[in-house]
């Protein structure tokens, strides 16, 4: 049985997108011969399809993952990026050869409202690294390879990545790792906080995935929202009481006040299961 949505997802042609369980979607990059590296185009699909996600009341966590089992994402079509070098451009098309606001394909610059995880089923390189370390949860494959390349095509990692790689595991390990442009194993990017787990096999990856998406989707969903919203706000902003005070000030009273509240109190005293309903975005 197909779900039912408010309005339709937007199409795509580089991305196969599936809604295996209630309140899920997945979102596959669907081009496993260029080892799922984007084209321009691709990252404002991509950017639609989540902010179309972001407002459909039905949903509330997406899955990212790659087709086949060698790249999540190598990062963006070098070879798209080099036929249209040096070639004259109108403006829409130096528009299109930008990355949108939320980042390479929609995700690495994304602040959004609801969590995106990652299913890291081989290379991540680039943009694709990038997508990973602005995901909210990353499960990756004993096969997955985590880098940046850039400096050794001449660029440099400009999707966010660099600030969030020195957050999240500090400066000597982020330009060790950036300006040697050398790869990590799953192992490594565990031990250095870059992930969250590796999957008990490369099959079962998705699955395991999916199954922490589930117990999300199982929570309250003005919790869902508040707390990502409070772990974003501690991400960006460096003081506790500013991230507290903001957290407050768009989320205490719309949970507090909230049906879901009451929903959530009366199944723990009547020791039964909560029906939680779907909040307005």
């Amino acid at each position: 049985m197909s779900p039912s949505f408010q309005s339709e997802p937007p199409k795509t042609t580089h991305y196969r997108v599936s809604f295996p369980e209630p309140h899920i979607m997945l979102v596959t990059i669907d081009r496993e011969k260029q080892r799922n590296s984007l084209p321009s185009y691709a990252h404002w699909e991509a950017h639609e399809l989540f902010t179309w996600f972001d407002h459909e009341p039905s949903l509330l966590v997406a899955v990212v993952t790659g087709a086949g089992n060698k790249a999540f994402c190598a990062g963006q079509d070098l070879q798209e990026q080099n036929k249209k070098r040096g070639n004259e451009k109108t403006a829409s098309q130096k528009a299109l050869l930008t990355h949108p606001p939320t980042g390479f394909m929609g995700l690495s610059q994304r602040k959004g409202v609801k969590p995106v995880l990652a299913a890291v089923n081989g290379f991540a390189l680039g943009g694709g690294f990038e997508i990973c370390l602005n995901c909210d949860v990353v499960v990756a494959s004993s096969t997955a390879e985590f880098g940046l390349p850039e400096a050794q095509v001449g660029l440099f990692a400009a999707a966010g990545g660099l600030p969030r790689l020195v957050r999240t595991c500090g400066m000597q390990v982020a330009t060790e790792l950036a300006l040697t442009c050398r790869r990590i194993s799953a192992q490594e990017a565990l031990s250095l906080r870059l992930i969250n787990r590796i999957s008990k096999t490369p099959e079962s990856l998705v699955e395991e995935c999916l199954a922490i998406a589930s117990r999300i989707v199982q929570l309250s969903p003005d919790a869902i929202l508040a707390t990502r919203q409070g772990l974003r706000a501690a991400w960006d902003n460096p003081s506790v009481q500013h991230a507290t005070s903001q957290i407050r000030e768009m989320y205490a009273d719309r949970v507090v006040k909230g049906e879901n509240f009451k929903i959530g109190v009366e199944a723990f005293v009547k020791k039964t299961k909560p029906q939680w309903v779907m909040p307005k975005i």
